[in-house]
């Protein structure tokens, strides 16, 4: 696509790649406890503490709660010091979580891994810092592919599916918190020394206050990015730190008869990782190719195509019990199309708040982490209730159905408004 051949003529291709590979390694551990949370049941039920469904849920959506709330005071830092120093600050404090919880190990109690999950919340903040040091650097219409390749970075809670549960069966849950640490601090000081801010010759930084924070929340705009951004990044974060509980919930015997006969892998555990990597990684390296498509034929149209996929293929999820194989091939798609609306949306949002890209990006971001909280408490909820995720999956449907109708009720307005002049296709 002619996008991607522009990215090295134009901007700082060092910047944008290290706006990558620190989105990467943000969000691999941001979304570590997800992969783990079958092991880690285990080590805390060993120290006589046996974790509910509602318990288990709320720790996988505390780091995604923390994360977006999180996104909110980093993106303020972002207009505030700059991108950089921000992800330096930020990303120290995820080293130290993940020390935390590695040096704890086997005797961590359920309290200390709620604060460990507190800390990771900084790691999916990191989304705030990323995509503004990167789309800073480039012109209004490469901006879909742009930000779509350095939010592809959330290709890191992949490697977390395939390696993880691995890693924990040989040398223990905790040592996977000492690998990502080791990890994140390479890439903590391979972005010292790549990474570079905009300078005020391509972008000119604004440094925003209180009230231009509650200024922007007054826009009707900006909370149609966040209603749609809740469902497309909220949509593909809340299952993917769902994805394991799920799998394992649900198909732990289809999954180790498939390991033992297929995948010479007795450990189900792993099984469940690698299918769980299988989904997540279609809305991980396809979230470009959506802003690519956005760029194209414009974000409207390309949310239309995105979100009515997935509406229904949740419905399908909600009303038809599939077998594991189908299972996985819908949620395979499901997972893609959300990945490649998250592009879509980003596509729109630097246009319709080109002066405003840093604190906006920090504001629908939070959406989105509240999005995916409320997905991983609405599963553990109808689990817990009703011993089954028909009822979670029937009402994400109908909120991404909602998201539809909003579209329906914007893209005139947007397109006869802003879009006229935003330099790109609405």
């Amino acid at each position: 696509m002619a996008g991607f051949k522009e990215l090295k003529d134009k901007g700082h291709f060092p910047t944008l790649f290290m706006a990558f590979l620190y989105f990467d390694m943000s969000f691999m551990v941001w979304t570590m406890l997800g992969p783990l949370s079958t092991e880690i049941a285990e080590a805390l039920a060993q120290n006589g503490f046996i974790i509910t469904p509602g318990q288990k849920a709320t720790l996988l959506s505390l780091p995604i709660l923390s994360g977006a709330i999180l996104r909110i005071l980093l993106g303020f830092l972002v207009d505030k010091i700059g991108p950089k120093l921000t992800a330096l600050i930020a990303q120290a404090i995820v080293i130290g979580a993940l020390l935390l919880a590695y040096f704890q190990g086997q005797h961590i109690t359920y309290s200390q891994l709620l604060l460990v999950a507190l800390g990771l919340g900084f790691a999916g903040a990191s989304f705030a810092v990323a995509l503004p040091q990167a789309g800073q650097w480039y012109p209004p219409n490469l901006q879909g592919v742009v930000l779509g390749v350095a939010g592809a970075g959330n290709i890191g809670v992949v490697l977390d599916f395939l390696f993880a549960p691995k890693i924990a069966q040989f040398w223990g849950w905790n040592s996977v918190f000492g690998f990502g640490a080791v990890a994140a601090i390479i890439v903590w000081i391979a972005y010292l020394f790549l990474a570079k801010d905009a300078p005020k010759s391509v972008y000119k930084p604004r440094p925003k206050k209180i009230s231009d924070y509650l200024k922007l929340l007054k826009d009707k705009d900006t909370w149609w990015f966040n209603l749609f951004y809740a469902v497309s990044f909220g949509g593909f974060v809340g299952f993917a730190g769902y994805m394991k509980v799920y799998l394992m919930n649900v198909y732990q015997v289809d999954m180790s008869n498939f390991g033992i006969n297929f995948l010479n892998e007795p450990n189900v555990k792993a099984v469940a990782g690698y299918f769980g990597a299988l989904t997540i990684f279609a809305g991980a390296i396809l979230r470009p190719i959506g802003g690519s498509i956005a760029d194209k034929i414009g974000g409207v149209k390309s949310l239309y195509i995105f979100f009515g996929m997935v509406a229904l293929l949740a419905l399908i999820m909600a009303l038809v019990h599939l077998p594991f194989y189908l299972a996985i091939i819908v949620l395979f798609l499901i997972m893609a199309n959300l990945g490649m609306a998250n592009g879509a949306v980003f596509q729109l949002v630097p246009q319709r708040f080109d002066k405003d890209i840093g604190i906006m990006t920090g504001i629908i971001g939070c959406a989105g982490g509240l999005g995916g909280t409320a997905l991983i408490k609405t599963l553990g909820w109808s689990k817990g209730a009703f011993d089954g995720y028909s009822a979670g999956f029937l009402i994400f449907a109908v909120v991404v159905a909602i998201a539809i109708s909003g579209i329906s009720m914007v893209k005139t307005r947007w397109r006869t408004t802003w879009g006229v002049s935003s330099g790109g296709i609405i």
